[in-house]
């Protein structure tokens, strides 16, 4: 199984990003999918996690209303919008899959599945 994440970098605080992540090797429409993220010197958290469309999406209070996830069976892919950045929103930021229902996945430590991770950083 692969997690391969894209779309990290260097941005300003106001700013937006979308983060893609690509999986493979495994049946993907079966699973929650989610991102975790972790800054220096912080535990890794899990900040937003779904498993279908038509479900709601959990979103962790410090990304709530600014934050997007959304998925594309057909591509295998998901992705998170990233709105209204801020320079704690600064860590590194990775991609999970589970078959945990998604309230636990973003609980998970650790998921089943994690990509590498992707850099963002907000500077202000």
């Amino acid at each position: 199984v692969q997690l391969v994440e894209s779309g990290g970098g260097l941005v300003q605080e106001g700013d937006s990003l979308r983060l893609s992540c690509a999986a493979s090797g495994l049946l993907f429409s079966d699973y929650a999918v989610g991102w975790f993220r972790q800054a220096p010197g912080k535990e890794r958290e899990g900040i937003s996690c779904m498993r279908d469309t038509s479900d709601a999406a959990y979103y962790s209070d410090s990304v709530k209303g600014r934050f997007t996830i959304s998925r594309d069976n057909a591509k295998e892919s998901v992705f998170l919008q990233l709105n209204r950045l801020n320079v704690e929103d600064s860590a590194v930021y990775y991609c999970v899959a589970d078959l945990l229902p998604p309230q636990l996945l973003c609980r998970a430590m650790p998921p089943h599945y994690s990509g590498q991770g992707t850099q963002v950083t907000v500077s202000s």
